[in-house]
């Protein structure tokens, strides 16, 4: 079967999850991944390799060669592969690759087809672009812990990875336009993607009635159509009653028509309103009540757990948690491709590579002699 990305070859130098997801998904579509380790950078954290690399369906379909790039020799192996490569990802702060030599301008000079995204925490550019910086910065940064609080109107941090995963499609997205931009150019570039910038998007609607009205969310305000709410069972469920008609099938299914001409209550009324809403869920389980709202056909969801999600019939319909059969670990359980493409979909063609597992083979395509290689060994260029 043709898979769309056949024949794109990608070097992974990326580490943690965004670029990693990135390319996981280049490759589940069908391109050759090559990760350039750091000797000693994972070996310490991975004492069983073999079944770190069951699970780790970040590395999925990907090949590993271990370089030293601090080294002279490891950075002609690299400049050898970016050579025939069609992309680069890397993810470390600004200005480290062109202090290790494999920037994007050393690059593009030997090749200039070659499409280089450099993913970090804040771009390139600008006054924050050499802060550190880990998710819950970016999302702070962004505006997406400014709009999340508890009921006192307190900041929360969000514990999914908006800015990881976020800046990762965002990079995927750039990384297939400058591939397409290419044919039609003849010529790669540079793709430049922030962490904290991918945050914005999230922010879409607050930042369209900000420009417009210049209105700021309240944290904490008791909203009776967009909120949380605990159940008999010590459960939640979460609403999202924005059109008319779902809010009043919500009341109806509530057993609470009164409520329906107060969907925008405001004042003491809008207390009122909540704090119906807030009994009458507790008359119920948490299951019992989204069989009832389901019935209604109106926007009411369970707030599941972790284990409840991998378990749950409609993600295992969309096969978005696919068992695997490895060869020594048995079934293992992966994250799913949520692009489905009629045609051309994502495959599963090999586990991720232990570390280094590929390092020799990649040489000798290169045209390494045996010699070669043990020498690069001797001297700790690869691992």
């Amino acid at each position: 079967m043709t898979l769309p990305l056949e024949g794109i070859k990608v070097l992974d130098l990326s580490r943690t999850v965004p670029g990693p997801f990135c390319t996981m998904v280049l490759a589940d579509m069908g391109a050759e991944v090559i990760k350039i380790e750091a000797p000693g950078y994972q070996m310490g954290m991975l004492p069983d390799q073999e079944k770190h690399a069951a699970y780790d369906y970040l590395s999925r379909n990907k090949k590993s060669i271990v370089l030293n790039l601090k080294s002279p020799e490891a950075r002609e192996v690299f400049l050898k592969l970016a050579a025939s490569a069609d992309v680069v990802m890397e993810a470390f702060r600004p200005g480290v690759v062109k202090r290790l030599g494999v920037d994007y301008e050393t690059v593009s000079k030997l090749n200039p087809r070659i499409v280089y995204c450099g993913l970090t925490g804040f771009g390139q550019d600008g006054p924050y672009r050499d802060l550190p910086g880990h998710d819950p910065n970016y999302i702070s940064l962004g505006g997406a812990v400014g709009l999340t609080g508890d009921q006192e109107g307190n900041p929360v941090i969000i514990r999914a990875a908006l800015a990881d995963i976020g800046s990762a499609l965002h990079a995927i997205i750039g990384i297939l336009c400058a591939l397409m931009a290419r044919d039609k150019t003849g010529r790669g570039q540079y793709v430049d993607i922030s962490m904290t910038d991918s945050v914005l998007p999230f922010l879409s609607v607050s930042l369209l009635r900000y420009f417009r009205d210049h209105f700021i969310p309240k944290r904490g305000w008791p909203s009776p159509t967009i909120n949380v709410w605990r159940t008999k069972d010590d459960r939640y469920l979460s609403t999202g009653l924005i059109e008319p008609y779902f809010w009043e099938r919500f009341c109806r299914a509530l057993g609470r028509e009164d409520l329906i001409p107060h969907q925008r209550a405001k004042g003491k009324k809008l207390q009122e309103v909540y704090l119906a809403i807030k009994e009458a869920f507790l008359t119920k389980t948490r299951d019992e009540w989204f069989q009832i709202m389901k019935e209604a056909d109106t926007c009411v969801s369970p707030v599941l757990e972790l284990d409840e999600v991998v378990n749950d019939p409609h993600f295992l319909s969309r096969d978005m948690f696919p068992e695997l059969d490895h060869p020594t670990e048995g079934k293992v359980r992966h994250l799913g491709m949520p692009i489905k493409l009629s045609e051309t979909p994502a495959t599963f063609r090999s586990f991720a590579p232990v570390i280094g597992q590929h390092t020799e083979e990649i040489l000798r395509a290169l045209g390494y002699t045996d010699q070669q290689i043990e020498d690069l060994h001797n001297s700790e260029t690869i691992k």
